[in-house]
């Protein structure tokens, strides 16, 4: 203690039994309190509690407990008397392990609770100690004291000056007193009817989060801010809000406001602990049993709940539940003493089924649980005997229960009971308002989550990445792991499409656990349903694992193979459900949801999930029929093209075709290289007005038309004529053709004769060795549109190293803005392509209309390149 002064001391020792824990600290608690030590109550019974659970439970010795006070604070110490243990070497530091594990934090806690702590070692025991120094009050604000001397007192203007305000339901300002006209400068006929927010500077002193409209709506408030004055400087103000209402029922809020230096005025005092001698009717009996401040979040509210419960009456163990929305259930929210991540959101129903839990709806007591055993599901096998149980109702509705437990039988009566009861009644009421505020916004952070999930799902039509989607939207939010199955006919078997771990490691593992077992049942009836396969096989792994690491053959240490198997065993140990994926009346597939070792899932995240799979099954259905229909395209696509080029003696000749479409759609644009007769061969390139099955009739019409009539021996105008005649007897189904058709003859003396006609469609050009380029053919009536057509055709000669180049309107119609490629400028491209093999001259023109601008081409192209090579080259 240093040079401190011991001005009092108290000492206590404690057998090595599990209720020595709640004994001793009750006998810190009281003992600080009967000092006055108020300030420090909670910290030192929070770090006494784990000091002598380590040494009652973990060492099993009995622990000594001394308490010291000065005048600055309190030093308490703790002993065990465990014979023999490791010194840890001074410069290893202390391990102080995971905070997150039941035991062993007494230490990490000395670290960050107390002002000074130290573990002191001898042969017989381990003496640790911590010091709690009181906290530094601004004079002034003390609830009780010694009397000060004039200098220390708060300083105050001559006169001090109370504005009272007074706003009604709506935030106007309905009164406005003298020394507020004084304070700020306004008239009261000046704000009247105005609002208060008008005038308020928001917040006036930083780190203050509640708003002036969500400050005027709570029973009482105090805090600071600023009022803007009539001479627009901002004065800082302490205020004390407190809402009313009058006769007739109307809420108003009455707001006392002073200079922010003299908030000494209206600072409530800090609430001292309560004197039972007093009147208890001036203390609020929810803070008498929750502590002042109370908890803001529900999960805090919970705990400390517990933690209060369990203490008021000695127990070993206290837990909370709460009740579902119909009271069927009750979910548990809160333990302490209790192996709590396994019970956590554990549901059980209360008056009906298996497993029921007796009596929810009044008080109850049980001397001996091994009496009546599941009396009280949430303790099997957690060594409690004796436990009262008493429920929380607000208005005649069940909204939860609460219970304390003991280790040891008979340790309570109806008496205890009763006291339970009345602190249960004092905190059912802020409870439920804590649990339907933290229900609306889950409600809310559900809405927002379904919102994006849905415009997730709809941007996407591919299956594999709807698969991925539905998977990472579910993990880590509403699952630790999740599988997708799928079906993809109403007799074949689900088939696990995809899995997901938060743990990427752990993926392999649990895929290959699920693929050893049968997937679930398809069953299309709505709703989650539980799905034990995953864990007891990963038990059952877990088990030979264990089994044959224990043998007597077995390695010093365990394998990667095997620890694998039993971080996946754990990591599907908790609760496994199931959610169909139904589209149309049909189950195509599944959604699987998993928890890690004895974890369950709270109602709010199963309905959540149920509307997400609704939503995910629609979209995986469209994207297998979105597939399906690409599939069907793309295999139209190819049979309206032909399955290869013919190699022609002396002649190369290349082809690229590009599909503006989004795959889902067969374009209008083809083309076909084609061997007629012995030394001759056909060539054509066409486009059909419009995309999808219409144009693709009219296709697949023209490009078999061709060859047949060619190799019937008709001439190319006859050729065009009669195919002009097969679509005009299509009547309205049929569809306007531009088509470049001719043949080709390879001659002896190295060139190749053409024949062309050229049927609306963009003039093949000829690109020569000096680069000059020139039309090849003239244009005629395009196809579809009359009946009587008179065609004719004409010769070209390709010298050695001539191209023919023959190119759909998706090329020439390229446009940027209002530029279009046009024939000019397609000339221009090909003009510096001599010496190019066609193949390369394909080539650049394709990249030269795909530069020309910067959007995708919106309509198909199709380009023909013929070259004649020169001697040398071949």
């Amino acid at each position: 203690m240093g040079s401190a002064v011991i001005t009092a001391r108290a000492a206590a020792t404690f057998d090595p039994v599990g209720r020595s824990v709640a004994t001793a600290r009750a006998f810190v608690r009281d003992t600080l309190q009967g000092w006055g030590y108020t300030d420090v109550v909670d910290d030192a019974v929070v770090l006494t509690s784990e000091l002598v659970t380590n040494a009652v439970v973990h060492a099993g010795t009995a622990a000594d407990v001394l308490c010291l006070r000065t005048e600055d604070g309190v030093r308490v110490e703790v002993s065990d008397h465990y014979p023999e243990r490791e010194i840890p070497l001074q410069s290893s530091g202390l391990d102080f392990g995971s905070p997150d594990r039941e035991g062993g934090r007494g230490l990490l806690l000395c670290a960050a609770l107390a002002s000074r702590w130290g573990v002191e070692y001898t042969p017989e025991h381990k003496h640790v100690w911590f010091q709690l120094d009181l906290p530094e009050r601004p004079v002034g604000i003390r609830s009780a004291g010694p009397v000060l001397p004039t200098a220390l007192l708060p300083v105050a203007d001559e006169r001090v000056r109370v504005a009272v305000v007074q706003i009604d339901g709506s935030g106007a300002i309905a009164s406005w007193n003298d020394d507020a006209a004084f304070l700020f400068g306004y008239a009261a006929d000046q704000v009247a009817g105005k609002q208060l927010t008008d005038f308020a500077a928001w917040p006036h002193t930083p780190g203050t989060s509640t708003g002036i409209a969500d400050a005027l709506r709570l029973s009482r408030w105090e805090g600071s801010y600023g009022i803007r004055g009539a001479d627009g400087r901002v004065i800082p103000v302490y205020a004390s809000h407190l809402r009313v209402r009058d006769t007739q029922g109307e809420p108003s809020t009455v707001c006392l406001l002073v200079r922010d230096h003299e908030r000494a005025v209206l600072q409530t005092p800090v609430r001292a602990p309560v004197d039972s001698s007093n009147d208890s009717r001036t203390a609020d009996p929810f803070e008498v049993f929750i502590g002042s401040p109370a908890p803001d979040d529900l999960d805090g509210l919970l705990q400390r709940t517990v933690e209060r419960a369990r203490d008021m009456l000695d127990a070993d163990a206290a837990f909370l539940l709460l009740a579902t929305d119909d009271e069927t259930e009750l979910e548990v929210r809160a333990t302490t003493g209790l192996p709590s991540a396994r019970q956590r959101f554990a549901r059980v129903p209360v008056e009906a089924g298996t497993n029921r839990y007796s009596s929810a709806r009044m008080p109850a007591v049980h001397e001996d649980l091994t009496a009546v055993p599941g009396a009280v599901p949430l303790l099997t096998d957690t060594g409690m005997r004796s436990v009262v149980t008493v429920p929380l109702k607000v208005e005649g509705r069940l909204t939860g229960s609460l219970g304390v437990a003991a280790e040891a039988a008979g340790r309570y009566s109806n008496e205890e009971a009763l006291r339970l009861q009345f602190a249960a009644d004092r905190i059912a009421l802020a409870v439920e308002s804590a649990r339907l505020g933290e229900l609306e916004r889950l409600r809310r952070g559900s809405l927002s989550f379904l919102v994006e999930a849905s415009d997730l799902l709809a941007g996407t039509l591919d299956r594999d990445q709807t698969l991925a989607l539905m998977a990472q939207m579910t993990v880590p939010t509403l699952a630790t792991w999740c599988a997708v199955y799928t079906i993809a006919d109403q007799l074949a078997e689900p088939y696990l499409s995809y899995v997901l771990h938060e743990d990427e490691e752990r993926i392999d593992g649990l895929k290959e656990l699920l693929g050893s077992i049968a997937p679930p049942d398809p069953v299309p009836t709505p709703g989650a349903r539980i799905w034990p396969a995953p864990a007891q096989a990963g038990h059952e792994a877990a088990l030979r694992v264990s089994t044959r690491t224990l043998g007597r053959d077995a390695p010093l240490s365990m394998g990667a193979a095997a620890r694998t198997t039993l971080e996946t065993a754990s990591a599907v140990g908790g609760e496994t459900v199931v959610l169909p994926l139904v589209a149309r009346n049909r189950v195509i597939g599944m959604l699987t949801l998993g928890k890690p070792s004895d974890e369950h899932f709270r109602q709010e995240i199963l309905e959540l999930a149920e509307d997400l799979s609704r939503r995910a099954a629609l979209a995986l259905d469209n994207a297998r029929l979105y597939s399906e229909r690409v599939s069907i395209s793309q295999s139209l696509q190819r049979s309206l093209l032909p399955p290869g080029l013919p190699d022609v003696p002396n002649v190369e000749i290349e082809v690229i075709y590009r599909a503006a479409g989004e795959g889902n759609e067969v374009g209008g644009d083809f083309y076909d290289v084609f061997p007629i007769r012995d030394g001759a061969y056909g060539f054509a390139i066409g486009d059909v007005c419009g995309t999808g099955p219409e144009a693709a009739a009219v296709t697949g019409l023209a490009r078999h038309a061709l060859r047949l009539l060619a190799r019937e021996g008709f001439g190319g105008p006859a050729v065009l004529e009669r195919l002009n005649a097969a679509i005009m007897d299509e009547g309205e189904r049929s569809r306007f053709l531009t088509l470049l058709y001719g043949e080709l003859w390879p001659q002896e003396d190295g060139s190749a004769l053409l024949k062309v006609v050229c049927a609306g469609h963009p003039l093949p050009l000829r690109l020569r060795q000096d680069g000059s380029v020139e039309a090849a053919a003239d244009p005629q009536p395009l196809l579809g549109v009359m009946d009587d057509l008179e065609l004719y055709e004409q010769e070209v000669t390709l010298e050695p190293g001539d191209v023919l180049l023959c190119v759909t309107d998706g090329v020439t119609e390229r446009r940027e803005g209002t530029r279009m490629l046009g024939d000019d400028g397609l000339a221009e491209v090909l003009s510096v392509c001599t010496g190019l093999t066609a193949g390369a001259v394909a080539g650049r023109i394709l990249r030269a209309v795909e530069r020309f601008a910067a959007e995708p081409a919106s309509d198909d192209m199709a380009i023909l390149a013929m070259r004649v090579p020169e001697p040398d080259t071949y």
